[in-house]
């Protein structure tokens, strides 16, 4: 995948950890203004990327360009990281360890209070001002963490496994504001492995494993790659058998299972791809009432899955 003026290119990045490869010949690109999902396994070397992005290791081997230039500790103030384990300092009062911090990214005591409040505000902890962070749970400070990461509006933000410790609801709230900060402007990678939460924010995503990426596009196009050509068919038919023999003799079927309110037959149908689907409906249509007629577009949980198979 090539993109024209990315926000962010790694090129060929390598990291050792003693005799342990973290790393291996690893690049991406990430798009400005998009979600960017990198995913694999825990141990893959997702968190070590992270980590050499935001200047916190160096590579052994490759680099990392920011908006066209070599990433260096001038753009520091210009990218927000959430990290996966979480960094702040228990015994010190929310309202002030969010100005301190704000204030090392380079804003304005004024600015930042005034930030402050808007996600005080938002997130409706007007009274957690003067509560330390031991005294909230995970996932009350969990969203203190967040806040930490977007206050300064950077350019580029960074959440590792952004959703531990959030419960449904408040997982689903920092999915919105993720989203939304999107549309504002910034461009995002998230770090998961869970991937029902790519499915729903990634427009790229970036696949690793075992130290390398060995998949990497947008999410429409790696669908398309994998796409099996398949689709699910709940049909009614007063001749049960000759549809079936008429349907073998053209397709490969196997039975499906899914929930419907009426007996059905529910078929696997998967054509060949220089086929149109249009054909088939029209073969079932002469045969049958079609009630249900589905693709079966892989999920990028699927596509995963196979991924790995593939290079074990």
């Amino acid at each position: 995948m090539s993109i024209i003026n990315p926000l962010l290119e790694v090129k060929e990045v390598t990291k050792h950890f003693g005799t342990a490869t973290a790393l291996h010949n690893v690049s991406l690109q990430v798009p400005k203004g998009s979600i960017f999902g990198l995913l694999g396994p825990n141990g893959a070397g997702k968190t070590t990327l992270l980590r050499i992005i935001n200047q916190i290791a160096i590579p052994d081997a490759g680099s990392v360009y920011f908006d066209g230039n070599l990433l260096d500790t001038t753009h520091t103030s210009a990218i927000g990281y959430m990290p996966e384990e979480r960094g702040l300092y228990k015994s010190m009062r929310v309202g002030e360890q969010l100005l301190y911090l704000a204030q090392l990214k380079g804003m304005s005591k004024k600015d930042a209070t005034e930030r402050i409040q808007y996600w005080f505000d938002k997130f409706d902890i007007s009274d957690w001002w003067n509560k330390k962070i031991q005294e909230l749970s995970k996932g009350m400070a969990q969203k203190i963490q967040f806040i930490v990461t977007v206050l300064h509006r950077p350019k580029l933000l960074i959440f590792d496994e952004p959703f531990s410790g959030f419960d449904p609801i408040n997982a689903g709230i920092i999915k919105d504001e993720i989203l939304q900060l999107r549309d504002e402007g910034a461009t995002i990678v998230f770090s998961t492995h869970r991937m029902e939460n790519v499915e729903e924010l990634c427009d790229h995503i970036a696949l690793m494993y075992r130290s390398q990426k060995i998949l990497d596009g947008t999410v429409s196009e790696i669908k398309k790659t994998y796409r099996s050509h398949t689709f699910e068919v709940g049909l009614q038919t007063t001749n049960q058998e000759h549809l079936m023999s008429v349907l073998q003799e053209q397709y490969t079927t196997k039975p499906a299972y899914f929930k419907t309110i009426d007996d059905q037959l529910k078929l696997q149908i998967t054509v060949a791809p220089e086929t149109a689907s249009n054909a088939l409906l029209t073969l079932l249509n002469t045969q049958s009432t079609v009630l249900h007629f589905k693709e079966m577009i892989p999920s990028v949980h699927d596509i995963f899955i196979q991924k790995i198979k593939e290079n074990e």
